[in-house]
């Protein structure tokens, strides 16, 4: 678990002693987890201390967009102490990383969990403590929460599963689509398989065969389509991807069996090597989620929750105070009104010198 913490210049001098004093509480806590050894006593909540806990890295914006998005707003609310750390998708790592951030006086955790299930006891020491959590981008099963930031996630599915839809083939004889879904951990790939059933169902096409990606792991998703192109073969004229790292594990299991032309693919979170894709003809879309305005909120929400200030939400979703921000499908031909026209990628970004010519061919530039 990492601490980023704002200049200190101006602070009273005992202020750089607390932070050592706090560094020291988080490492034996840490050690304490792993040893059993009950490790020093805790400090009680802070008024000036954050926790953000981020639940893999394999996914790509966590570690690109949300958390320096979320350190930077903080920073610029006041002098703010926040403590990071990533689960790696290891559900017991990041319950021993919510207990280190509680005991080193975290006043407030913003939470995406890796199992919205096992989370509920992180929520539950947290609210024993007086703590609140904020349950970010996906919801966590129960305990009261504080507040939830998400997208709209059943749209998402629906936004996916309409431009694959409309830009698919024929699968008349015997031809169908597989579907590549997200982890069965997360709550938020239950809602994208669920909106993108609604449209799919009603679409006309044959599910070959459908899969919950374990960890949302590129690597398990390209070894199901390699285990589907074997026994399918050509028969496969689509394949739905909750999101762009399934989506390159399944376009590298398509590539390595030498399937040509490639399917349709779809996608979500418009990471850089998806937006390239989709310029190559690889993947056929993904969805934008505007991440800088939820990192915000989430950290303007914490800060305010810090002081006992009230906090109000133009939603209540199981009776949590929520926001649910909207997002948007890309295409090769939305590339430049979306994540170009937000600075969420620059042309420079993606016109790199492999993509320069696939760019020229787009308009982009």
């Amino acid at each position: 678990m990492s601490r980023i913490r704002p200049d200190r210049s101006r602070r009273r001098p005992s202020g750089r002693r607390a932070a050592a004093v706090g560094v020291l509480l988080l490492a034996a806590g840490l050690l304490a987890a792993c040893t059993g050894d009950p490790g020093p006593a805790e400090v009680s909540p802070s008024d000036d201390t954050i926790a953000l806990l981020l639940p893999d890295a394999k996914t790509a914006r966590y570690e690109t967009f949300d958390r320096p998005l979320f350190e930077a707003r903080v920073a610029e609310l006041g002098d703010y102490e926040v403590l990071y750390a990533n689960a790696d998708q290891d559900a017991a790592k990041q319950q021993q990383q919510a207990e280190s951030a509680l005991t080193s006086g975290a006043g407030v955790l913003v939470l995406d969990p890796v199992d919205a299930n096992a989370a509920v006891s992180i929520v539950n020491s947290a609210n024993a403590k007086g703590v609140p959590v904020i349950s970010y981008d996906r919801l966590i099963a129960g305990g009261d929460l504080a507040y939830y930031i998400s997208f709209d996630n059943e749209k998402v599915g629906v936004l996916q599963a309409t431009a694959f839809v409309e830009g698919m083939r024929s699968t008349e004889d015997g031809s169908g689509i597989l579907m590549v879904n997200g982890s069965p951990t997360d709550s938020n790939a239950a809602l994208f398989k669920r909106g993108a059933h609604s449209i799919i169902d009603d679409s006309g096409l044959r599910v070959l065969a459908e899969y919950d990606t374990p960890g949302w792991s590129p690597e398990k998703a390209q070894e199901w389509v390699s285990g589907q192109i074997a026994q399918h073969g050509r028969a496969i004229a689509g394949v739905y991807a909750a999101n762009d790292a399934t989506a390159g594990g399944a376009i590298a299991a398509l590539r390595v069996a030498n399937v040509d032309p490639l399917p349709i693919v779809t996608g979500q979170d418009a990471e850089l090597s998806a937006i390239q894709r989709i310029l190559t003809g690889d993947q056929y879309m993904t969805v934008y989620k505007a991440i800088k305005p939820q990192a915000e909120l989430a950290a303007e929400v914490a800060v305010k929750l810090l002081h006992g200030e009230e906090v109000t939400a133009p939603l209540e979703i199981e009776g949590t105070p929520a926001t649910l921000l909207d997002p948007v499908a890309v295409t090769i031909d939305d590339i430049m009104d979306t994540v170009v026209a937000d600075g969420f990628w620059s042309v420079d970004d993606i016109c790199t010198p492999a993509y320069a010519d696939a760019c020229e061919a787009a308009g982009i530039g």
